[in-house]
């Protein structure tokens, strides 16, 4: 928010001194709050372009131009950067999340909040990878229906439906490329027969050309994806649990320490190994909520996510419950 105040100089030769004065109220009136640019306003007054960027640095400089942020935007400004350093990331997006939201609407607002993180950083024709999950399909569909440039998404995993436009979208700007394959297979064999077909080779090498790759971290709850598809159980949740599991990664099992689980279902499972995600760049985590506070946890301390993108209630707990 910009506040525009009379400033007023004493001292030598006070005439040029209040043109001066009156030259930068106007030029910072202008340019903040009329929207106009320095070449309009260098025409408007009659003055340079270089005379109209001396006018608003000394705007800044005087006073006369006060920026001040709402006090909630510089909280989470604070905790992203609190986020980035406790963390080692690259960037991290923290999103309000009203009192007694309820986790459809937070996982609603994280997937637009992850649309509009990549949206506005893609180039026209770019690449980006996608991962499993419930979320991960909100936030594709966002992307897909808000970008004037055709996206082209690669899936990280099987489950096709999960990838697929909703009911809702009627603008669907991209290109998939799926994996045309079921996320978990009965037999290994069945899981070697799948990889070797030259579609999902072909898919697969497409991962590495990504400027962007966003995944989810699931939680083992009555709402993961995928329990909820039938890919898994409860009592396969039950004897994850056993073993520490407080979430996964491209169903990737972790303790809440970032150590990997080794799963019985490992060998059948049509995914992304950990080994490529590590080596891509601009990884995205997205999630939030109460139930997903250890699996974000876990999920950051295994070091594959360069961005996490979540709720601010999260982002404090996070700070205040590092497991070292």
């Amino acid at each position: 928010m910009f506040n525009i105040q009379q400033y007023n100089s004493t001292g030598v030769n006070k005439a040029n001194m209040d043109i001066e004065e009156e030259l930068t109220v106007k030029a910072a009136w202008l340019y903040f709050l009329a929207k106009k640019t320095q070449a309009e306003i260098s025409g408007i007054l009659g003055i340079s372009r270089m005379k109209v960027m001396r006018l608003l640095e000394r705007a800044k400089q005087t006073g006369i131009i006060k920026i001040t942020m709402r006090e909630d935007n510089v909280r989470r400004m604070k905790l992203e950067n609190q986020i980035i350093e406790k963390y080692n990331l690259k960037d991290s997006f923290i999103i309000p999340v009203s009192s007694g939201a309820v986790i459809t609407e937070i996982n609603n607002a994280v997937a637009d909040a992850a649309a509009m993180y990549v949206g506005s950083r893609i180039l026209p024709d770019s690449f980006i990878n996608i991962g499993y999950g419930d979320t991960m399909g909100k936030t594709l569909n966002n992307l897909a229906k808000n970008v004037k440039n055709p996206i082209s998404c690669i899936s990280l995993t099987g489950g096709v439906s999960i990838y697929l436009p909703n009911t809702q979208s009627s603008i669907f700007n991209a290109r998939l490329y799926l994996i045309p394959a079921p996320l978990l297979v009965s037999t290994n064999e069945v899981f070697h027969a799948i990889i070797a077909e030259d579609s999902v080779k072909e898919i697969m090498r497409m991962v590495s050309l990504a400027s962007f790759t966003i995944i989810g971290i699931g939680a083992l709850n009555d709402g993961a994806t995928i329990l909820k598809t039938g890919a898994l159980s409860k009592n396969d949740f039950l004897f994850l649990k056993m073993q520490g599991v407080v979430g996964d990664i491209l169903c990737h099992f972790f303790d809440k320490y970032g150590k990997t689980v080794a799963s019985p279902f490992e060998d059948r499972l049509i995914t992304t190994p950990l080994s490529v995600l590590k080596s891509l760049s601009n990884v995205i985590g997205v999630a939030a909520g109460t139930d997903k506070r250890d699996a974000i946890r876990g999920a950051l301390a295994l070091g594959y996510i360069d961005i996490l993108i979540t709720d601010e209630d999260t982002a404090q707990w996070l700070i205040e419950n590092k497991t070292d």
